[in-house]
């Protein structure tokens, strides 16, 4: 049995999907009819439930990829393809708090709840309100609100928290914003950006070589996905390739180190005997 307060994902026989954060008095109105959300706990996950007019309804527990696929949009989101590599640089676990700015439709800003837990917290900076809102109800939606403040100003005075475990940028020139950086980050703190163009990583990498920043990276992620029929394995026909381009670094004690080239794979190779 589900207890009241989790988070469902209802699947139609269309595929249409529908979250709830589970109360047993509630009805869920779809175009097949009714749904009784009390008996949508008693019958748990991977079962199916029926409506009114008898249309069948799976009852899924979601996962964090179902949720930023969701996520209802009014912006270019970050792909899951990038968060999980974002997630994973900047160390994101129980109990961090982070700062991101940027917050758009809240993609990154789900995952970034996600993984906090109620332990974290998410400082959001959305300079755009009618954006901040509807990231705001965007985790309405998942039950994630309560792990995250959306701050609605512009980053280019500062960001107010200090000392936070990480740092992420989805802004259209950060390299305004480094002088703040040190005032809010913990040293030695991670730090990343998403940018589209390689006109704006070059900007951005001649001011973090002038700045108290290190172990710098940069790189684009690519996915292609299969069709999965046994007899007739091909990729898929269309494929979502380039998204942006990620940089990461670390915050240095002060600005007096050089910042090292980063070691590709190939040269880790080259040096095992």
């Amino acid at each position: 049995m589900i207890k009241p307060g989790q988070l469902v994902m209802l699947v139609s026989p269309k595929g249409k999907q529908y979250f709830r954060v589970l109360q047993p008095d509630e009805i869920l109105n779809t175009n097949d009819g009714q749904l009784q959300m009390q008996n949508v706990m008693e019958k748990g996950f991977g079962a199916r439930v029926y409506t009114h007019l008898n249309r069948p309804y799976t009852v899924i527990k979601p996962a964090l990829y179902d949720l930023i696929k969701a996520v209802k949009r009014r912006t270019q989101i970050i792909y899951p393809k990038d968060i999980g590599y974002i997630v994973l640089k900047l160390g994101i676990a129980p109990g961090s708090r982070v700062i991101e700015a940027g917050s758009g439709s809240g993609a990154l800003t789900t995952a970034l709840a996600w993984f906090t837990g109620p332990q974290g917290r998410v400082y959001s900076f959305e300079r755009r309100p009618e954006f901040a809102e509807l990231c705001r109800l965007n985790l309405e939606k998942t039950g994630l609100e309560s792990r995250v403040e959306i701050i609605t100003q512009d980053i280019d005075s500062g960001f107010g928290p200090e000392n936070v475990d990480a740092l992420f940028l989805d802004v259209r020139t950060p390299w305004e914003c480094l002088e703040h950086i040190p005032q809010a980050l913990a040293p030695g703190g991670p730090l990343g950006f998403l940018l589209p163009t390689v006109n704006q990583v070059s900007t951005l990498l001649t001011h973090l070589e002038k700045g108290p920043y290190s172990s710098i990276e940069v790189l684009e992620i690519l996915v292609r996905h299969y069709k999965p029929v046994p007899e007739r394995l091909r990729p898929q026909d269309r494929m979502i390739a380039h998204t942006g381009y990620l940089i990461f670094a670390r915050l240095n004690l002060s600005g007096d180190e050089k910042a090292p080239e980063v070691q590709t794979d190939h040269e880790e190779e080259n040096h095992i005997c």
